[in-house]
């Protein structure tokens, strides 16, 4: 679990870095549906985002914060790939990773997403914006990330659950040989003892000084 948590670790920082800048992140889209003539729909996604990057980007600062978006989500869906690996078999853990691949899909329509208290993406917008355009693809990223530390969270539980059962058996089996031992000593403990007892009373009797036999 040590690595497991050392990558959402990373991943946690990233989505940060790319949070403090979403400023640039919508005025790149902006410029790129404006040069696509697309300024009608919303941005619904990740393929549209994809598209904006390859045939309607003109800048290297769009380009940078664009491609940060894609490359964040490619590796938190590897992320996901990597803990449905782990095979923690439990319903609100598949369900978790089950829902982020379908987020992640280059071809899912993100328009109705909407990020909720604590996360703040959506004030970050004006109000036609976040309804309109960009709400849902805002809210992506916080929302697969909770999804996976929620699913990391109850795998810890699970692999904290398996130690202290492990440790329960070791103990029972430290404690099955206990008794057997002991057992064991107080045998020859036993044993001892009666070997003594029968040497002892196959000593003749004792007899005063200056006695004599008849």
């Amino acid at each position: 679990m040590n690595a497991v948590k050392e990558n959402l670790k990373f991943l946690q920082q990233r989505c940060k870095l790319f949070k403090q800048q979403q400023v640039t992140f919508i005025t790149a889209l902006e410029r790129c549906r404006e040069n696509a003539h697309d300024r009608i729909k919303p941005v619904q996604t990740l393929e549209k985002v994809q598209n904006y990057l390859d045939s309607y980007c003109n800048n290297s600062t769009d380009r940078r914060i664009l491609t940060l978006f894609l490359s964040l989500c490619s590796e938190i869906q590897d992320f996901c790939i990597q803990l449905n690996e782990l095979q923690f078999e439990t319903r609100g853990i598949k369900t978790n990773l089950e829902e982020n691949f379908n987020l992640l899909n280059p071809a899912n329509d993100l328009s109705g997403l909407k990020a909720k208290y604590p996360h703040d993406v959506i004030n970050h917008l004006s109000c036609d914006e976040a309804k309109n355009f960009y709400g849902g693809i805002v809210s992506l990223l916080p929302l697969v990330m909770d999804n996976i530390q929620e699913s990391i969270a109850k795998m810890e539980k699970l692999h904290s659950l398996a130690l202290h059962q492990r440790g329960n058996e070791s103990s029972d089996i430290t404690g099955d040989q206990d008794p057997m031992q002991t057992t064991g000593v107080q045998t020859r403990v036993s044993h001892r003892d009666s070997k003594k007892g029968l040497t002892e009373s196959l000593k003749p009797a004792w007899k005063p000084s200056g006695s004599f036999t008849c």
